[in-house]
């Protein structure tokens, strides 16, 4: 059984909590990484970390990462589009 999108947002709400070392009651879709003091290293670790646990390959610059993630929602999003290709697929 495919996990369903609100599985998907709990693993990758659970894995930024954690890598990130915040509080996962910060993590709000407009929740800008810069301001929970997650940073870029993080967020590699985050992606790497995301990529393992649905078994898929997020597009993303790691020389640029906290630029095309601003946000927590930008990951959110990237999660929900390449897992539902994969799923798709």
């Amino acid at each position: 059984m495919s996990p369903t999108p609100a599985d998907i947002e709990d693993d990758v709400l659970q894995i930024i909590a954690e890598k990130g070392q915040v509080d996962r009651a910060r993590l709000t879709p407009d929740a800008r990484l810069a301001d929970l003091a997650i940073a870029s290293l993080d967020v590699i670790e985050i992606v790497f970390a995301l990529e393992d646990r649905f078994d898929i390959a997020i597009p993303f610059n790691a020389n640029d990462a906290r630029q095309e993630f601003a946000t927590v929602g930008d990951i959110l999003r990237a999660v929900k589009a390449v897992a539902g290709e994969s799923r798709a697929a």
